[in-house]
């Protein structure tokens, strides 16, 4: 199986921590905006089960992902399939008139502009994100790609950078529960 093993902090000086992780090496690419449309399942509750299906475009680039349950309490390590789909807003544009269909209903946008880097730390590719999240603020992310072999060995890694970086406020709630809960 595959997993992404995550782990995402609030961050009040990007640079700051950009600068640090440069320091160890990494290398970034240019800004991006994303916009991420999460859905809800017509028969079950992803917020009860700890799931999510979402829609992400990238300028033309869209893409379809399920992030299953968590698996434990230190990091947001889950199933992630995602998969490319036709680029463009009219493929776009299809596919949510496909989930509609189906009986799934959008649940929110969440609007970031991110920039994405890398770092290898500890035998492992680290994913870096450093994002300005639309009506949240400022988040880092750090991100592993693993199978059943190295998961953990993926965990202690992302665990001991975050350390290194002197991050230590986890937040384990996707930036959908974040905006969810401040808006009720």
């Amino acid at each position: 199986m595959r997993y992404e093993v995550e782990q995402k902090f609030p961050a009040a000086d990007l640079m700051v921590v950009r600068g640090k992780l440069l320091g160890l090496g990494a290398s970034f690419q240019a800004s991006l905006s994303q916009a991420d449309s999460y859905f809800a399942h017509p028969a079950r509750d992803f917020g009860k089960t700890d799931e999510a299906l979402r829609l992400r475009q990238i300028g033309d680039e869209n893409l379809i992902t399920y992030k299953g349950p968590k698996l434990d309490a230190q990091t947001k390590a889950r199933c992630e399939i995602e998969l490319p789909l036709a680029p463009g807003g009219a493929a776009f544009d299809q596919f949510v008139e496909l989930l509609h269909c189906l009986g799934f209903r959008r649940v929110l946008t969440v609007r970031k502009q991110r920039e994405p880097g890398l770092l290898a730390w500890e035998g492992q590719t680290v994913h870096l994100a450093l994002d300005q999240v639309s009506g949240l603020g400022s988040f880092v992310e750090l991100e592993i790609a693993a199978d059943d072999s190295t998961l953990e060995p993926a965990k202690a890694a992302v665990m001991s950078l975050a350390t290194r970086l002197g991050l230590s406020r986890s937040e384990r709630e996707s930036y959908l529960e974040l905006l969810l809960s401040t808006s009720t």
